[in-house]
């Protein structure tokens, strides 16, 4: 508990350099008078959408707090149960304000880089990059730091100041984890379907039909389409990624609290700490990186990061208090973990990006069809899941008995390997974020008339991120896979230490084989209702669009201005809208599940959603990047180059690809989450209450 004070020292660290580089962005030149409407119009969009989504799930905070607040004051009955009650209240809104407050920071960031990236790129590659990736470092530094600051901060009050035991203090941390993860599932599902409307309604009408390029000024969802960006992949990721760091956090500290180890308490903790240590030294590695290939300076400074991570994580474990027999215990774990992760992006990297085979085929197939071209991606797509189940197998076995030969216990073993893959995500979301940055900076670049020169650099950085966006995807999925797993030990712990009772799962049992069922049923039920979300929302978008062509006079001449605004609109309200549906079934479906087949097929519930989340996610996240990268790659030249048959082909592959890649491929690890993390806050009470 000695080395505790690391954890805040590095969450004040994080946050103070992500102030000093949203300093340096915004000092940056933002270029001619064009380009500041350009990115002025994309700022009050992003701005005005998160209002509104703010706005409307204030409402659903409060009334959350209230149903915790009073379910766990009557837990430890009235009044002594009070405190208790209003420290989970509390807890749970200060993590939804956390969650908000970095998203929104973050995004302002994004918005006030990409503008300045794109003047930047007047003068090459070396001075456009850092601008492009100290706006997304902002991201994820200060929102990674934000979030240990909060964790460390509740836990010191109430186990030290307060004197609460272990378990009751993480279970505070617990309402922490469950606010943020729950405004994570909104953000990521609301901002998905934002920014795949505008996306999708942009090259129907203007690549497909009117053949214009794809930031083209004359399109009315052009604007539209830069917001979505912000709002999806920068706030959206973001949120999505934080939400599985300090679930895995909370996780491995619940475990450790009910096992009576302090020092298993604090270690997610100072593992945490450390990663985040290693994430900053690896932005600094990246700045002094790059040499041309913006690409390569993001691999040198991620594997920078996991080096030195290693180096960081076994000298906190071997000193950290541990017996000599058991240190090992945790420290190998959390390294079977990190590989994982490893493996997982490198996979992600091969099955999307636009140098290797698989989207240079899916390109090739596009030669003969639009057909051809989506039954090729899709494939792929599944084959892609192969390695990373394969390496979260190996990790969650690895982490299981290694933990047990060094006298730890197992599923602590695995909630650590969790907390290991995510330790060095502030790396992993500056790289996720660049990746919008630099999308939006090619779009300013081809709106603003700034030359083929410019646009060519602007674009070699667009295609760096849209690979780094993939491996990030596809390592918070496979982050979330461990994190889950963590949750689902959590939870079995927590049962069995409230109620006093062993939790068994026994696979005969009619009703344990019904929750396998069920749970295993959500996650493809969540993706139908936000593929249909976006659907619904890009109809009433493209009809807009065609609208504006046919009725405003010299639009398509280039003699008059579309109206950006109405198309903003049109993504904002049916974002909003079409987000409530799917996002309240995470919660509610767990709890029904509950109350009517009870604790054993919650288990199997969690179990199966486990399951088909991880594929489905994958499957959808590395498929959709494919299909882009595809696109892309003709776009180069190759088949025909733009405008030929088979670009047409390979834009509606990456139309099908866009809400599988940004809207429910990432929502649906944070879904899976959200439902652990309701049957963990939840289910002791509610069986308390009913028995």
């Amino acid at each position: 508990m000695e080395w505790f004070y690391i954890t805040p020292i590095a969450g004040l660290a994080a946050v103070g350099l992500a102030s000093y580089l949203y300093k340096y962005v915004t000092s940056q030149d933002s270029g001619t008078e064009r380009m500041r409407e350009i990115a002025n119009a994309i700022k009050e969009g992003a701005k005005a959408y998160l209002r509104r989504q703010n706005m409307t799930l204030a409402v659903f905070v409060v009334v959350m707090a209230v149903v915790l607040g009073v379910l766990y004051t009557f837990y430890e009955g009235f009044p002594q149960g009070l405190p208790f009650g209003l420290s989970m209240a509390v807890a749970y809104i200060f993590g939804s304000v956390c969650t908000t407050v970095a998203a929104y920071v973050g995004m302002m960031a994004a918005v006030e880089a990409n503008v300045r990236t794109a003047n930047a790129a007047k003068q090459g590659m070396k001075k456009a990059f850092p601008v492009a990736f100290y706006g997304g470092a902002v991201m994820g530094l200060f929102i990674v730091g934000l979030a240990l600051l909060g964790i460390s901060l509740l836990y010191y009050v109430f186990n030290i100041i307060f004197g609460w035991s272990a378990v009751k203090a993480a279970n505070v941390v617990l309402g922490f984890s469950f606010g943020a993860s729950s405004l994570a599932l909104f953000a990521k599902a609301g901002g998905g379907i934002y920014t795949k409307t505008a996306d999708i309604s942009a090259d129907l009408v203007g690549k497909v039909e009117l053949g214009i390029p794809e930031d083209d000024p004359r399109n009315p969802a052009v604007i539209a389409d830069n917001v979505g960006d912000n709002v999806g992949d920068v706030a959206g990721m973001g949120a999505d990624l934080i939400d599985s760091y300090i679930a895995s956090i909370v996780a491995a500290m619940i475990i450790g609290a009910t096992m009576g180890v302090s020092s298993l308490v604090a270690l997610p903790l100072l593992v945490s700490a450390v990663g985040l240590f290693a994430s900053i030294i690896g932005a600094f590695v990246v700045k002094l990186s790059i040499r041309g290939n913006p690409g390569a300076a993001l691999n040198r400074g991620s594997f920078a990061t996991w080096i030195i991570f290693a180096i960081f994580l076994f000298i906190v474990t071997r000193f950290s208090g541990l017996p000599d027999d058991q240190w090992l215990g945790v420290f190998l774990p959390t390294v079977a973990g990190l590989v994982a992760g490893v493996i997982i992006g490198i996979t992600s990297d091969y099955f999307t990006s636009i140098d290797r085979s698989p989207a240079q085929k899916v390109a090739e197939a596009s030669t003969t069809g639009a057909a051809i071209n989506i039954l090729t991606g899709f494939s792929y797509g599944i084959v892609s899941i192969v390695p990373p189940v394969i390496g979260i197998c190996a990790a969650t076995i690895a982490a299981w008995y290694l933990a047990q030969a060094f006298n730890i216990d197992a599923v602590y073993g695995i909630a650590i390997a969790a907390v290991g893959m995510l330790a060095t995500v502030g790396m992993t979301i500056s790289a996720d974020a660049y990746g919008p940055v630099s999308d939006n900076a090619k779009g300013i670049a081809e709106q603003s008339g700034l030359g083929e020169e410019v646009i060519e650099v602007a674009d070699r950085l667009d295609a760096a991120g849209n690979t780094t966006k993939a491996i990030t995807k596809g390592f918070a999925i496979g982050a979330a896979a461990l994190t889950v797993l963590a949750l689902f030990g959590a939870y079995k712990e927590l049962v069995e230490h409230l109620l006093d009772t062993e939790l068994t799962l026994n696979l005969m049992d009619p009703k344990i084989v019904a929750g396998i069922f069920l749970g295993g049923m959500m996650p493809p039920l969540l993706s139908a209702l936000l593929i249909l979300a976006v659907g619904r929302n890009a109809e009433r978008m493209v009809e807009e669009v065609r609208r504006q062509f046919k009725e405003i006079p010299g639009l398509m001449e280039g003699k008059a201005k579309p109206d950006y605004a109405r198309c903003v609109d049109i993504a904002t309200k049916g974002a909003i809208k079409e987000l409530m549906l799917p996002c309240s079934l995470a919660i509610i479906v767990p709890l029904i599940t509950l109350i009517v087949l009870g604790k054993e097929a919650l288990a199997g519930f969690l179990a199966g959603s486990i399951v088909t989340g991880i594929i489905f996610a994958l499957f959808m996240a590395n498929a959709g990047g494919l299909w882009d990268n595809a696109k892309k790659y003709i776009e180069s030249g190759a088949h025909g180059g733009k405008g030929s048959e088979a670009h047409k082909a390979a834009v509606t592959g990456d139309t099908v690809g866009d809400p599988f890649k940004d809207t429910a491929g990432p929502s649906l690890n944070t879904m899976i989450t959200v439902m652990s993390l309701v049957a963990e806050v939840f289910a002791p009470l509610i069986l308390l209450l009913i028995a």
